[in-house]
């Protein structure tokens, strides 16, 4: 693979010198551009929209032209490789995933398909296709939901605030929930290796709702999984970064994974993942997306911040500690990002 010619986010992965904080955010592509919303348009559906190579390749890379992040995350969602194994599901506005045949018993799990990679070749593409577009500018991110949070799904048939249906039914049928999470880790490791066979520099596994769970229960039913699919991907020579929201009650635990980088929400502080990583991990995060809705001046204060408490002059990426929303204001996202680049390199020329 050609040498990148922005390296910032693997050159912090791997603890060497940066000359600042390199910076990405999740859903950095995504309805708050207007350059977004009309390619979403076009597309018909959103899940035409992650299946259309062309669409896909400028949606992911709309946050390099528009924010100048340090790397492009490929734009697809963590639920596309469920359509595979014979999960029927459609996106509807303003309501989420809704699943018509959601996994309630032992039988839902034996009728699962056996994962076919052909089913998701345009994930591939796009990442090619990114690729190809970007010239080698900057680190492509390739991603997959874990475990947990797609069984979550799968389960409760829908979002949720609680999870109760999905969390109910892993207390009842632990051995019938263990089962589901193995088969999915079976194919969360396939689909991970063909993004990196595709030409993804890094990959990330988004564990959304695992914060959920009781430490106990993190680390009978969440944990094992992902580490299964880290010792697994290990191989290919690729940083991993693992996110999960909610950590502050299972930090031990999720820093086990075996995981490059974790990335963290907004409720640790991140002097606590300082002082344990000293140079073993890189860390990911964790400004509250919700600052974006406050002053410029709040903006910037939070930012400089987070740069404080992490000192050392790499190990760490700059990102939110969840997704950007519809909502917010594309000039304010911008911003973020200039910020965090000319308080980084302030701090290491000062330094």
């Amino acid at each position: 693979m050609d040498r990148l010619k922005n390296d910032l986010v693997l050159r912090a992965i791997k603890w060497e010198k940066t000359e600042r904080t390199p910076v990405w955010l999740m859903r950095q592509a995504g309805r708050y551009m207007p350059e977004y919303r009309r390619l979403r348009e076009m597309a018909g559906s959103f899940k035409n929209f992650y299946k259309n190579v062309d669409l896909a390749v400028k949606a992911s890379l709309l946050p390099k032209k528009i924010l100048d992040v340090d790397a492009i995350i490929i734009f697809s969602d963590i639920l596309t490789p469920l359509e595979s194994i014979g999960m029927d599901f459609e996106f509807v506005e303003k309501k989420g995933p809704i699943f018509k045949n959601p996994i309630r018993s032992r039988k839902d799990i034996d009728r699962l398909k056996e994962f076919n990679i052909e089913d998701v070749s345009y994930i591939g593409e796009i990442i090619k296709g990114v690729n190809s577009e970007l010239n080698r500018e900057v680190p492509v991110i390739g991603f997959c939901g874990a475990p947990f949070t797609l069984a979550s799904y799968m389960i409760e048939g829908n979002t949720s605030k609680d999870f109760k249906i999905a969390k109910t039914f892993m207390f009842n049928n632990p051995d019938d929930f263990k089962l589901l999470l193995d088969k999915l880790a079976d194919m969360l490791i396939d689909y991970l290796a063909l993004q990196i066979e595709s030409g993804a520099d890094i990959v990330q596994i988004f564990d959304s709702w695992a914060g959920y769970l009781t430490p106990d229960d993190y680390r009978e039913f969440a944990l094992p999984p992902i580490k299964k699919i880290i010792k697994a991907i290990k191989k290919y020579n690729r940083p991993i970064i693992h996110f999960t929201k909610g950590v502050s009650g299972i930090l031990d635990s999720f820093l086990s994974s075996g995981a490059d980088v974790y990335s963290v929400d907004w409720m640790i502080d991140l002097t606590v993942l300082k002082d344990k990583s000293k140079g073993s991990f890189a860390v990911q995060g964790n400004l509250d997306p919700t600052v974006l809705y406050a002053d410029r001046k709040v903006i910037k204060e939070k930012v400089l911040s987070i740069l404080n408490k992490w000192e050392y002059k790499t190990g760490h990426i700059f990102n939110l500690g969840h997704g950007l929303s519809p909502d917010m204001e594309q000039d304010k996202v911008k911003f973020l990002v200039d910020t965090v680049k000319e308080l980084s390199l302030n701090l290491r020329l000062s330094g």
